[in-house]
């Protein structure tokens, strides 16, 4: 912990060289909040990667490459006069000690399930300061699509707008299914189509959402498994000297299935 700030002040000094009007890295001195946005979402997810794969080194290198985005975009606001990385750093361990008074300022014991309900009162509360005074306002529109409805959905239920059990969400995504198979029954535009098919994906993230699972992950876990047997398909199909482009519907369907049967 003792060489946290000298290498925390050695990071930004690299980004300082790096925004030098003179002696900088044209591409750094290029960029803009709006452009780097793009990059900061793009290692949130390889962070996310690397803690699914548990390699330790990878996490750690990923953890660096979010903080030099954190890093980057407070250099630009700070040429900008508006605030620097300590002003972030301040603001966070601010938000922290006010969200957690019953560890900074009146230590209580509270319950998981109390924290819960302090730390959302607390942010309520942040929020209505801010001017949001509306009930779904301050869910980041860049969040990935799953996460951002099964977020809403938690919005709405606090203030009552919400199925009463997993039962009436089930019965939700049937209708909503129903509802989209007619538009392709039907060769309605595709943005109709569209409309029908996100209102199905809005009803299976609820559902899980009651059912106390993460949609995001789940999807994420299939995306993984997906690559992982299609991959594994792959070198069954070289093994047995077949072009993968040559194959036909029962022979994909034979080799789907030994993949699968090796996990």
């Amino acid at each position: 912990m003792s060489g946290s700030a000298p290498s925390i002040a050695r990071l930004l000094e690299v980004m300082r060289r790096l925004r030098d009007p003179v002696g900088g890295c044209e591409w750094d001195r290029a960029q803009t909040m709006q452009s780097i946005v793009p990059h900061t979402l793009e290692e949130a997810h390889e962070l996310a990667d690397a803690v699914a794969g548990g390699d330790r080194v990878a996490v750690r290198d990923e953890l660096g490459d979010l903080l030099f985005q954190v890093v980057f975009l407070a250099r630009i606001a700070e040429e900008q006069g508006a605030f620097d990385f300590d002003a972030v750093a301040a603001a966070i361990a601010d938000k922290l000690e006010r969200r957690h008074p019953h560890v900074f300022a009146a230590p209580d014991a509270l319950s998981a399930a109390e924290q819960t309900v302090a730390w959302e009162g607390f942010k309520a509360a942040e929020r209505a300061a801010a001017g949001q005074a509306g009930t779904l306002d301050g869910v980041a529109r860049a969040l990935p699509a799953l996460t951002r409805a099964a977020k809403l959905g938690k919005r709405a239920a606090r203030v009552g707008f919400d199925w009463p059990d997993p039962g009436g969400v089930r019965a939700k995504v049937d209708e909503e299914l129903g509802e989209f198979e007619e538009t392709l029954r039907d060769g309605e535009p595709t943005a109709r189509q569209e409309e029908e098919l996100g209102d199905l994906l809005f009803a299976v993230a609820n559902w899980a959402r009651h059912l106390g699972l993460d949609p995001e992950a789940a999807l994420r876990a299939s995306n993984a498994k997906f690559e992982r047997r299609f991959a594994r398909m792959e070198i069954l199909a070289r093994e047995q000297g077949v072009a993968l482009e040559a194959l036909d519907l029962d022979a994909w369907e034979a080799l789907w299935s030994r993949a699968k049967a090796q996990g």
